[in-house]
């Protein structure tokens, strides 16, 4: 007998996925806020393993009934959902010595060039290419010309990207098996092994209850809360819309950055936030034409 699903699973499999996007565009971004305030006092690297651990801990917290009743992920299965996991830590890390050193809006916009890969590389129509192109102009408007004043931000962005760009890939195959998020939980317990010698150079944070607590609520925002919304949406549409839609994600960390850390956008950089939208709605206009 097929149990009925929860109401959180009806909100989620019935909002349009654009709502979904701002709602976890906003709660990844909240976090990302809460991280920045704690590097200082805890570093980059080491909040980076906490929200990943965290996360892991309340995914499956939340799954250990689904896990129960349909097993844990065997052979190829794991072998995949620990890959994505490993990814998705490591795009953490990475994003997090990044913006440690870059304002976050622009972090975000340059890390955007791993999703347009994956979006130009399932483009089909001359349309979705005008989508992808414009989307990109906007994240090459946004990230500017100041590559040379964090040339070390720059990389770890760009590492940052070449995992998002694998998030996006790997995320579909699991988010496509159907284990609700129990498949995020499994791969990020994964992940935070893989990234922990990387990650212990201050220890303060586990000496602390105040740092730990603040770095779980950042686990929670930005990786429960907004890879999980991920997972739902990667089931309801294809790769190439989901990886255009994720330029709202540019825009809505450079809204972020100006409400919240006084990282006010230049005039450029407005104009890139409407060349991003401008690529989103000719994305959008694609695909109710296909659907009709």
């Amino acid at each position: 007998m097929t149990s009925s699903p929860r109401p959180t699973e009806r909100i989620l499999s019935g909002a349009p996925p654009e709502v979904l996007f701002v709602v976890g565009a906003t709660s990844q971004y909240f976090g990302a806020i809460i991280a920045v305030s704690l590097f200082d006092e805890v570093g980059a690297a080491p909040a980076a393993l906490v929200r990943v651990i965290s996360a892991s801990l309340i995914l499956l917290a939340v799954s250990t009934p689904r896990l129960l009743r349909d097993g844990v992920p065997r052979g190829r299965e794991l072998g995949i959902i620990g890959l994505f996991g490993i990814v998705t830590a490591v795009m953490n890390l990475t994003f997090y010595l990044a913006i440690s050193r870059l304002d976050l809006g622009k972090g975000v916009a340059i890390e955007f060039i791993g999703p347009i890969a994956v979006a130009a590389a399932r483009t089909r129509t001359t349309r979705n290419l005008v989508a992808v192109g414009t989307a990109a102009l906007g994240v090459l408007v946004l990230s500017g010309l100041e590559l040379d004043d964090e040339p070390l931000g720059v990389l770890f962005i760009f590492l940052a990207a070449a995992c998002w760009a694998t998030y996006i890939v790997l995320g579909s195959l699991v988010a496509r098996r159907d284990r609700g998020v129990a498949g995020l939980g499994i791969g990020l317990a994964v992940g935070a092994l893989a990234i922990t010698p990387f990650s212990l150079d201050n220890l303060a944070v586990f000496g602390s209850v105040r740092l730990l607590a603040l770095c779980a609520l950042v686990g929670l925002l930005s990786n429960a809360i907004g890879y999980g919304i991920d997972q739902t949406t990667l089931r309801r549409i294809p790769v190439r819309r989901f990886s255009v839609l994720l330029a709202l994600l540019p825009v809505t960390a450079t809204v972020m950055g100006a409400l919240f850390l006084d990282q006010n956008p230049s005039i450029a950089e407005v104009c890139g936030i409407a060349l991003v939208l401008v690529g989103v709605i000719v994305q959008e206009r694609e695909t109710f034409a296909t659907s009709a």
